[in-house]
């Protein structure tokens, strides 16, 4: 054969095999992205193929971990190529060979060099080889890229809202309006809160399916529960027509969630909302639709009147007044709002508080100092938790209260009113055919501070079967007993109130001062229901 025709076989040959190579290149970038084609590149190049950043630092190192003398080099060919502007170099020290080539990519976006190590001298292809990658490493390295930023896009637009959610949660409207600012849709006066419930592998799916479908709404990952989405959706008069938003419906059957629905109520009683919306969704988890509505119910802060809030003052006044000792202890307000936190989600307030276990233990053990409290007692955890409601709901005592004794809670609790509300928090355990273990049940576990254990010895039942007889409470009652938020506080209170009205009427003063203050406003209340 003659020498121009085996020089053109060999030429036919070695362009089959660079396609060849080519495709091979791009298929190992679609499987497996950069690590698997640097792989790919090692092997056929017999070399330790690695990206390195304009620092030195590598940003995609080898697979075989790499001796100092090969960073070294490496090192020195990124630089080399930096600095001089150079589309390659190649650098021999020590035995050792570097071929540098930059990556390819759009104005301000910093792209890494392409280095090869070898322990001799590279093989002819090998250059051209290293430059026809150049274009797949590139590509993959934008997508990864984007795909980071993407991810960063995302993780703080999460943080913004549940930082907004946490501000809300805590009453602070005015400032969660300003942080909201930076997102959309804007926050609205008066919303609905949906808590929807499911399975933790498709809660992103579901947060994205609810973003797209309902526009207007504040779509928000829960910070406590890794199998809920929190939605607080326009209502009044910015509310969309219609009043069972479609994409309630949808999101359930498409997600097999269910849902809770809150009441409609001002931006700025979003907790209050939130807790409504839980306790919906205690009921809905039993229902075939898989979604409920809260039942309303009037709060018992709002059933005392202004005298709630005499008193909780009152008893409120040393963590009012505390005042941290060191900068990074918390003051009066943040020992509030992590005992608030505390009393809505138990342990997992550290979760929604973003701190550590000691913590929360330290606050926790600093407010039981201050007010005299043992938080281990359900007794303690109610009247905490009535206090800051009374608080959160801004109804200042009248003037005339001001030089008068504060009222205690006991005498609060045998207000008329208030013993109406007590009675009718029980009505629905004891109509007929309910059987009689389900209140005694319900009854032994709040005089043993809400302790499973404890109630199934009592009662001599395993704890199974005080669980089972506090869900068909829970189903009762439609409000959550068993997971907090918990109807758990506002229940002893009530039957703080039976008791002590069974034993003696109510102060005749203070009787007299709430029926002259409030009859307008409670015949009102209690007329809606």
């Amino acid at each position: 054969m003659h020498r121009s025709d085996v020089h053109t076989e060999t030429a036919a040959a070695a362009r089959v095999r660079r396609a060849e190579d080519v495709l091979d290149m791009q298929r190992f970038a679609r499987r497996g992205g950069i690590p698997l084609l640097l792989s790919m590149l090692g092997a056929r190049a017999g070399a330790d193929v690695l990206l390195v950043d304009s620092t030195g630092a590598m940003a995609f190192p080898s697979k075989r971990p790499l001796g100092d003398a090969e960073r070294d080099i490496a090192r020195r060919a990124v630089r080399e190529l930096t600095a001089r502007g150079l589309k390659s170099v190649t650098i021999d020290h020590d035995g050792l060979t570097c071929i540098a080539l930059p990556l390819d990519g759009p104005r301000g976006v910093p792209m890494p060099v392409l280095a090869a190590v070898f322990s001799q001298p590279a093989p002819p292809e090998v250059p051209l080889l290293l430059a026809d990658a150049t274009s797949a490493l590139s590509l993959s390295w934008m997508t990864e890229h984007t795909r980071q930023q993407q991810r960063r896009l995302q993780l703080a637009d999460a943080r913004i809202r549940e930082a907004v959610l946490h501000l809300l949660m805590n009453g602070q409207a005015a400032a969660a309006r300003q942080i909201a600012g930076a997102l959309r849709p804007t926050l609205p006066e008066t919303v609905q809160v949906y808590v929807v419930e499911g399975p933790p592998g498709v809660r992103s799916q579901v947060a994205d399916e609810l973003s797209q479908a309902a526009e207007r709404a504040w779509v928000v990952p829960c910070p406590v529960y890794a199998n809920h989405t929190i939605v607080l959706a326009p209502a009044g008069p910015e509310a969309p027509p219609g009043r069972a938003p479609k994409w309630t419906r949808s999101a359930s059957r498409r997600a097999d969630c269910c849902i809770g629905v809150s009441d409609e109520v001002p931006l700025c009683d979003t907790a209050t909302g939130y807790a409504q919306a839980f306790h919906a969704l205690a009921v809905a988890r039993r229902r075939t639709e898989r979604q409920s509505s809260f039942t309303s119910d009037p709060d018992l802060a709002l059933t005392i009147g202004p005298e709630a809030a005499l008193w909780a003052r009152s008893f409120l006044a040393p963590v009012h007044t505390h005042r941290a000792r060191r900068p990074q202890d918390p003051d009066g307000a943040e020992l509030l709002a992590t005992i608030a936190s505390w009393l809505s989600f138990s342990s997992r307030a550290t979760a929604h508080l973003k701190i550590h276990r000691n913590t929360l233990s330290a606050r926790l053990t600093c407010v039981q100092g201050l007010l005299h409290l043992d938080l281990d007692r359900l007794a303690d955890q109610a009247t905490l938790a009535l206090a800051l409601r009374a608080i959160a709901a801004g109804r200042s005592a009248p003037a005339r209260h001001s030089a008068t004794r504060v009222p205690s809670l006991d005498e609060l609790l045998q207000l008329p009113h208030v013993t109406t509300w007590a009675q009718h928090q029980f009505r629905c355990l004891r109509a007929p055919g309910i059987p009689a273990c389900i209140p005694d049940t319900l009854t032994t576990w709040l005089r043993l501070d809400a302790r499973i254990a404890p109630t199934a010895a009592a009662l001599s039942l395993s704890t199974s079967a005080v669980r089972k007889r506090l869900a068909r409470s829970e189903s009762l009652l439609q409000r959550s007993l068993l997971r907090p938020p918990s109807a758990v506080h506002d229940l002893w209170l009530a039957q703080r109130s039976l008791d002590l009205t069974a034993r003696k009427p109510a102060p005749a003063q203070l009787t007299h001062a709430f029926s002259t203050t409030q009859p307008a406003f409670y015949g009102r209340l209690w007329s809606r229901r």
